[in-house]
Parts: structure tokens; sequence; C-alpha cells
């Protein structure tokens, strides 16, 4: 199958899912303001998206390896729809954090019914590519998540966006309906349990542990920070106005979409000269976290700080290439999700956890908002740090010497 017949569908779910995760770092003022919320308050409800999304992705995994991309993803987007609906009009935080969750749980397979697809119906060498095309338009998502957005709330509410945003959404789940074809019936899909076992497989094969936890801390916290730190910091560490600060978020997502682009053009020839997807994630979340580090010391020099931060992090996607390496084709869903699971873990207790730190330090020490945010930082860099260094650690292992034995 011709992988342009299938994209542009794949295509608009991931941009709606990248738009719906970072949507709050620009609207966050306007929440804090209307709600009166606290740092803590403020990440929690941002982070419902990222918890609903990682408790959601083993039973997807499950469902994508046994119906298909076309039969779920459609249906998650409907719920997804239906959490942009409720945001649009709740009024407390509570009813706000269901929201969020909502749409959290239904944007879940935006990214894994494609990657899922890929695994299914083309050769390995050319999945870092077509990988890298999908997370093109997570990117554009991105950028119409920042200065559009800031240009938009000029003239209208947050709340018509998301009433916008819900009419689309629905739109989207018939375009996929409509254009992905069904995969493949499994010939030993088993029942629940054998699912169940297969993603046991994943979780216990030491592969799975050389990479989760970098991708646990280094790319969940690029989502937390992308998705609603990076705006607090600009404005209330480096002094900027909100404008200022969407602009900063503007250049990081182009240079996430660089990357998203040069993966899908050189990709295939990269692998085919010997350079390989575990060896793009190591060069781009190597990036990631010196240029973090630069960021949360304030070196002069902001934007292009924020640009290499959005340039790294475009290699996430290759991850999941990398485990899939040790693993059969009838895995992929589980393998993907299992994986996905702990990236968004990792993005819910980052953009939680950076609030905490904040009124923390706020209330121990008695540092102003700027400073228990450059404390926060600075203890998820150490997390980043550690975890990079054990993925090096393991490369003789799991690089050097080959894939894991693949596992059927």
């Amino acid at each position: 199958m011709h992988f342009v017949h299938i994209y542009f569908a794949f295509a608009a779910g991931y941009l709606l899912s990248y738009l719906y995760r970072t949507v709050n770092a620009v609207i966050s003022p306007e929440l804090t303001a209307e709600l009166g919320l606290n740092p803590a308050s403020l990440g929690l409800l941002t982070s419902a998206y990222f918890l609903a999304f990682a408790a959601m992705q083993i039973p997807v995994g499950v469902l994508l390896d046994r119906y298909g991309p076309r039969r779920v993803e459609p249906l998650l987007l409907a719920i997804a729809a239906t959490g942009a609906a409720l945001f649009a009009y709740a009024d407390s935080l509570p009813g706000l954090a269901f929201a969020r969750a909502v749409i959290g749980a239904g944007v879940c397979a935006c990214l894994m019914a494609p990657l899922k697809a890929i695994a299914e119906w083309y050769p390995r060498d050319r999945q870092a590519s077509y990988s890298g095309w999908i997370m093109v338009a997570g990117g554009i998502g991105a950028l119409v998540a920042t200065v559009p957005l800031e240009i938009a709330l000029r003239v209208t509410h947050w709340r018509v966006v998301f009433a916008g945003l819900a009419a689309v959404t629905f739109v989207v789940a018939l375009f996929i309906a409509w254009r992905v074809p069904d995969i493949a019936k499994p010939k030993q899909a088993g029942d629940l349990a054998a699912q169940l076992r297969g993603v046991r497989t994943v979780i216990a094969n030491a592969r799975f542990w050389w990479i989760a936890p970098l991708g646990m801390f280094v790319m969940g916290s690029f989502m937390a920070i992308q998705g609603l730190w990076a705006v607090p910091w600009l404005m209330e560490v480096d002094g900027v106005t909100r404008a200022a600060a969407a602009d900063h978020l503007l250049v990081l997502n182009v240079m996430a979409m660089v990357g998203y682009f040069a993966i899908g053009f050189f990709g295939t020839r990269l692998a085919r000269r010997g350079v390989h997807a575990r060896h793009l994630v190591a060069l781009g979340f190597g990036v990631d976290v010196c240029s973090l580090a630069l960021i949360a010391a304030r070196v002069p020099g902001a934007y292009l700080w924020w640009s290499l931060y959005g340039l790294g992090a475009a290699v996430n996607v290759l991850a999941f290439t990398v485990l899939n390496e040790g693993f059969g084709r009838d895995l992929a869903g589980r393998t993907n999700t299992t994986l996905n699971l702990a990236m968004f873990s990792g993005s819910f207790i980052t953009q939680w956890g950076i609030g905490v730190l904040v009124d923390a330090a706020r209330a121990t020490w008695g540092l102003d908002t700027a400073g228990g945010l450059r404390f926060a930082f600075v203890v998820f860099l150490a997390g980043q740090v550690i975890t990079y260094l054990w993925f090096l650690r393991g490369w003789k292992r799991f690089a050097v010497h080959g894939p894991a034995a693949v596992i059927a």
C-alpha cells in the first residue's frame, strides 16, 4: 500500500493530538486568572491529559494488535471530541481536569495507530522515514498551539477555541474511518489473557528497560515543558511577555518540525548507510539534555537553546523503532504503547511535579515563582542525565551487538 494513501488521515489525527497536548501552555495565563490556580493546581489540571493518556496505553495496544487502527482510532477520537466540548463548558477545576482527562484518553492512539500500520505494512528500512512524516503532522499541531493560538486569543475566548476543536475532531474521526483500510486479521490473536501475556513479554524484556527510562525522563520532561511549563518559565524566569514566550515556543516547535522533516527525508537513506535509528536517538536525546541544562543555567542565547531543545526531541519517534527491532510485528501495537506508557507517565510526573516543587520551594525556602521553577527544572534535569547515562551504558549490549532476539 502506498503510504500517501493513508498519510493524511493519520496526520490529521496526530495534528489534533499534539495541539491538545500543548494548547494549555499558551492559555495558562487565562486559566490561572479565571480559576485562581496556583502552580501545583495548574500542573495537575494540565497533566490530567497525560495521566489518562498513559492509563489507556496497554488496552489500546491490545486493541490495535487485535482490531487494527481503522476500527480503534475513530472511536477514540469521538471520545476526544466529547472531552473538548466538556472543556469548553466546564467552569471549575475538577470539571476542567475531568474534561482534559477525557481528551487525553481519546487521543491516546493518534501516534500508536499509524506506527502500528507502518510496522504492519512496510519494511523496517522505511519505517524511520514514514514515522518521521507522521511526526511532521504533530509538529504542525504544536505550531498551531503557539503564535496562531496566541493571536486567536486576542479576538476570541479560549472556550470558543475548544468548541471549534470538538467539531473538527469529530470530522477527523469520520475521515480516518473512511480512508484507512483494515489490517490483516491476526492468525493467532488469542483471548484477552493471551493478548496481555504479550504485554508481559515486552515488559519482561531487558531491551524495554534499556529504552524506557530514557523515554520516560527525557521525552516525558520535554512533553511536559513544551505542553505547559515553557511559557511560565519564559515569563517568570526570563521576564519576557506572553507574546515573546509564544515566539520562543514557536521557534522550539519549528525546529522540531525541521527534525521531523529530516527524519522523513533522510531516515531510510541513513539506515542504508549504517546510521540507524539508535544512533539518531542517542544524538538527539543528548542534544536535548545539554540544551535543557543551558536553559536551566540561563546561559545567554535563549532562542538558540530552545531551538536545540526542540530539534533534539524530534528523534523521540525513533525510540519506538529501536524497541521494535527486538520484537515481531504481531506485537507492534503492544511494544509501542508500552513504551508510550512510560513516556506519558514521565510527562504526568514532570508536569504535575514541577508545579508541586515550585509550591514546595516557595513554602519551604521563601523562593518566588521564578526561583521555584529554577529549582524544579534542575531536579528533573538530574533525572534526565541519569537515564541518558543508563542508555549509554547499555549500548554495547543492545546496539553494538545487534537487536535482541526477535520474539513472535
